[in-house]
């Protein structure tokens, strides 16, 4: 079940409790507009990664924007987006088993549904599902173009699930996924440009397959927060999947950009109240539990002078930094953290609250929070 929210409607920032997950209303929206005016004369199709947010109302303001669907990850999180009203959704994920690819067949008879494929098996399973419901799905072959992890590498494999997949009626082919997740975090353009250009070839050496087998491929997906205006711009790809953008975090902001790629803004803020001094160490009340640290520590704006030092399960720990005096900070402060990784804090929570001016203005429940299956 849901917890109550943090805080209510017409709350000042003082008054939420803690530990919240806090959107900065105006931050949030520059990025979505931003995002949008930065692909717009590309022509390329936007459709932004719901593993980011989670959430059908964010979902919402997205398609409202432009974008054409979202994607996500899971089959549970692709049935909390249909249920909160999101009518075409991507599953940039193979799903395995048959009670998944069941309750995949399912959802797909109440929306357009896609989803990846990189091994026989997952075709056949997923085309004896659909058949039985008599739904219709969207298959997409994952190509391997650096990210290592799931996708094809070798064309005539490509060519052999393309096949399998036409050969049965409840499924259409869709086209390619092509994302470089490891691309997102290198720190250079030029180290972004290099891992892209590889991505771009593995694709185009694939698509000369497709058309000596007289074979289209309607789409061709991929691209992230760190790399989409390479995608955009490379004339293959033709649907961009970025999620981060809305919220940004620590670590995306070690990234340096080219001077003219759009600047998106930390929107996403953990808010926490110091609850003890001790001695030099000032002791939060949002630790493990309320932040992801895979992608480093947090970093505390509010603190100037302090550096976030260590975090266990329910604490964090603020330490003077070295190059300047630490600003007092009394215990009952809140302070707002900027995560080292949006994603996965965002499965900490419940709530979204979102705040303009230092107001609360509204509240998002984070619908798909945990859905994991």
């Amino acid at each position: 079940m849901a917890w109550p929210a943090p805080a209510s409607i017409g709350m000042r920032l003082d008054e939420v409790d803690t530990p919240a997950l806090i959107v900065e209303l105006d931050a949030f929206e520059h990025n979505l507009r931003a995002l949008m005016d930065a692909v717009r004369a590309s022509g390329v199709r936007v459709r932004p990664h719901a593993k980011t947010h989670k959430c059908p109302d964010i979902a919402r303001q997205q398609i409202a924007l432009g974008a054409v669907g979202v994607c996500c990850q899971k089959v549970s999180e692709a049935e909390a987006l249909v249920d909160g009203g999101i009518d075409d959704v991507l599953i940039t994920n193979e799903i395995v088993g048959d009670p998944k690819v069941e309750r995949l067949a399912a959802l797909a008879r109440r929306a357009r549904i896609g989803v990846c494929v990189d091994h026989p098996l997952q075709v056949e399973q997923l085309a004896r599902a659909a058949a039985a419901l008599q739904a219709e799905v969207d298959v997409y072959v994952e190509l391997d173009v650096g990210q290592e992890r799931c996708g094809v590498a070798d064309a005539n494999d490509v060519m052999a699930l393309v096949a399998q997949v036409q050969s049965h009626p409840p499924l259409r082919f869709a086209g390619l996924q092509a994302y470089h997740g490891r691309a997102q975090h290198l720190r250079e353009p030029s180290e972004r440009e290099r891992a892209i250009a590889h991505a771009q070839k593995v694709v185009t050496d694939c698509l000369k397959e497709f058309a000596v087998a007289g074979i289209g491929v309607p789409r061709i997906t991929g691209a992230g927060t760190g790399t989409y205006p390479l995608e955009a711009a490379s004339g293959v790809w033709n649907e961009l999947q970025p999620g981060s953008y809305i919220f940004m975090d620590a670590d995306y902001g070690r990234n340096r950009l080219e001077p003219a790629a759009p600047r998106f803004r930390n929107s996403l803020h953990v808010l926490s109240t110091v609850i003890s001094d001790a001695g030099g160490r000032l002791i939060l009340d949002a630790g493990l539990k309320a932040f992801s640290v895979d992608s480093g520590l947090p970093q505390a704006p509010d603190a100037p002078g302090w550096q976030f030092a260590k975090a266990s399960d329910e604490h964090g720990v603020l330490t003077p930094a070295s190059a300047a005096p630490a600003l007092p900070i009394t215990v009952g402060t809140k302070l707002r953290l900027i995560p080292g990784h949006c994603d996965p804090t965002v499965n900490l929570h419940d709530w979204f609250v979102g705040m303009r001016g230092g107001v609360v203005e509204t509240l998002w429940p984070i619908t798909a929070r945990g859905a994991l299956f």
